[in-house]
Parts: C-alpha cells; structure tokens; sequence
C-alpha cells in the first residue's frame, strides 16, 4: 500500500518558490529548504526530486502564476495604453515599497543560472516570449479598437516591452533616483503611439 504524503505538496512547493526567490539557488541550502517547507529531506527528495529539480518546479509554478497575473492586469482595463501605464506604473511602485527588493523570480533566475546552465537559460527565455505574446495580444487589441496606430507593428513593440520591462526589473535592484525610473518608464510607454 502505498503511503500517503503528510504534508501539502503544493504549500510546500509555494514555501520553496519564496524562498528560491529571495536567496537565489546557489544560496539556498538543503536545510534552508527542509527548514522552510516543514520537511525531511527523505519527503522532499520523494515528492520533488533534487535542488535541481525543486527549483525548476518552483520557477515553473512562477512563470505561470506571474504570467497569467500580467494577462489579467492588462485585460482588466479596456484602454490598451492605460493597461500598459498602469502595469509600469504598478510595476515601479512595488519595487520601491518591498525591502529588500526580491526583484521577479524569472529575472533573477536569468541573470544567476541562464548563461551557465543550458536548461534554465530555455525555460526563462520561453517565458519571456509567453510575455512577449500577452503583451502583443494587447496591442493588437489596441490598433483593433483604434486606440492605438494601425502602422506599429505589435510584435516587435511587444518584444522592446518585454526587455525594457526585464531591464527596468533588474536596474531597480540598485534603487535609482525615482527620477531616473520614472523618465524611462515615460520613455517606454511614450513607444504606444
């Protein structure tokens, strides 16, 4: 008979995700992850596999609940360019409240494992195009409804989005002059014509 588990996996995983997310996976120990979730190290190798394999579970549930927080954001608003400006806006304000500022999950994981790990480097890049097609989606909503000009070309304005927003994410690591932030951002959304 096979025993059932006497935790919740998806807690326990969610316990992980945060931790992850703040540490950084070369900084999160086995203890630090038994500790967290509230379990043996037998029970996380049984229900998760190892480090490795804990982390990629734990990103993967990331880019989906981060993804799937985006589309909603910007479908909730009927205005294509309000969307866009609130989603910054929102974007800036929340870096500026958090201490420490833990940055976004799938970023960080870019800048720490992507350009040393060949696996990583794919999941975060396939998230920056699922990014990349909610964010044309919109825009195509916009030129559509005539809010925004028929000549932009939505893909790749989508896709200068996506990097400015992966660049805006990383740079308010160093918490610039909200001067600095705030002309950028102005900048970018200044490209929905």
């Amino acid at each position: 008979m096979v025993r059932q588990r006497e935790f919740d996996e998806e807690k326990a995983l969610d316990d992980a995700m945060l931790l992850f997310w703040e540490k950084g996976y070369k900084a999160t120990s086995l203890s630090d992850l038994t500790a967290k979730m509230g379990i043996q190290r037998p029970s996380l190798y049984s229900a998760f596999g190892d480090k490795e394999e804990l982390f990629e579970a734990a990103l993967r549930k990331y880019t989906k609940l981060h993804a799937s927080h985006i589309r909603t954001k910007l479908q909730n608003n009927l205005s294509v360019k309000k969307a866009f400006h609130t989603f910054f806006e929102d974007l800036v304000e929340e870096e500026y409240k958090e201490s420490p500022n833990k940055g976004c999950f799938c970023i960080n994981t870019i800048v720490e494992l992507a350009p040393h790990d060949e696996k990583f480097e794919i999941l975060t890049r396939e998230h920056q195009m699922y990014l990349s097609i909610i964010f044309q989606e919109t825009i195509v909503r916009g030129i559509r409804s005539g809010e925004l000009e028929s000549s932009l070309n939505a893909k790749v304005l989508a896709q200068t989005l996506v990097v400015s927003l992966i660049g805006l994410t990383v740079l308010m690591k160093s918490r610039p002059e909200r001067s600095f932030v705030d002309n950028s951002v102005a900048m970018i959304l200044s490209l929905l014509k």
